[in-house]
């Protein structure tokens, strides 16, 4: 068998730590770059606060934010495939957060 052969067999073996799997409620994301690395900070906005709590921050190389962008592309449309499309009304052209009245802010 080939190098290449035995690598296809072989699967990588993901752990989730209990206090991890729970997960965390995100519906804000801020997302800043350098040459480097692209910060993503998954934050919680609750109704009538002026003030966001960041839940998770995630730290990725450039090629691997763009692996991100490509997979959640690739779920995004097997989710409308089998569910129908994410309807997102009056969206503007950017994300902002969806509680703060007037807000300016970008995602």
């Amino acid at each position: 068998m080939d190098n290449q052969n035995k690598q296809q067999g072989k699967q990588l073996q993901i752990e989730v730590a209990p206090e991890v799997a729970q997960g965390v409620y995100t519906n804000f994301a801020l997302i800043a770059h350098s040459s480097s690395e692209f910060v993503v900070d998954l934050a919680q906005v609750m109704p009538g606060l002026q003030k966001a709590q960041v839940r998770s921050r995630v730290i990725l190389a450039p090629e691997h934010a763009k692996r991100l962008l490509m997979a959640l592309q690739e779920n995004i449309a097997r989710y409308e495939q089998e569910y129908g499309v994410i309807r997102l009304p009056n969206a503007p052209a950017r994300t902002i957060s969806p509680f703060i009245p007037g807000n300016k802010g970008e995602a």
